[in-house]
């Protein structure tokens, strides 16, 4: 039985599988997205990763940008239920991107392994570029809070303390 797997996603980098052989293509009418919650690889049930899907380009994001058409820009948002203003209920994608691991690794890794095997085979994918900046940029605030705190000003904004110098004085010992 002849078997030809399409790798999207880690398969291209991690197939798990021995293979006779490789051809190094694409197909048309589809994306990459992150849509795909793991709980068992790169997540947990209790903090999930975001894994690689395909979905039709003329998927409901590809619906909505036609119809809603007066936007500038995209952004991934974090959404709060009323009466919960500390935990998100739905995060958004580049903070579960960035913070989410589980018994496979982090899920940024995924992402990071994915843009570097893309780029590897010369098959880079500018939204999969665009996601990994992305989440670079959501790793770096994070490290800033994480070494600042929230509440704890950066060094530069400490004030600096003037020491005075001595006054010159004796010294005595007391044995004597």
């Amino acid at each position: 039985m002849v078997l030809w797997v399409f790798g999207y996603g880690s398969l291209i980098w991690n197939p798990g599988f021995d293979f006779d052989d490789k051809i190094l293509g694409f197909i048309t009418g589809y994306k990459r997205t992150f849509n795909l919650a793991c709980i068992d690889h790169r997540g947990t049930p209790k903090d999930p990763a975001r894994t690689c899907t395909l979905e039709s380009e003329e998927g409901a994001i590809c619906y909505l940008e036609r119809r809603e058409c007066e936007y500038d820009q995209k952004i991934s948002v974090d959404f709060y239920k009323d009466g919960n203003s500390l935990e998100p209920a739905v995060m958004g994608v580049l903070v579960q991107i960035a913070t989410a691991s589980g018994p496979n690794g982090n899920n940024r890794d995924y992402l990071f392994s994915m843009e570097k095997a893309l780029s590897n085979i010369s098959h880079e994918d500018a939204s999969i570029i665009e996601l990994a900046d992305e989440v670079r940029k959501v790793l770096s605030r994070l490290n800033e809070k994480k070494i600042t705190g929230p509440d704890i000003p950066l060094k530069s904004q400490t004030p600096l303390v003037h020491l005075s110098p001595l006054l010159e004085g004796t010294v005595v010992d007391s044995r004597y």
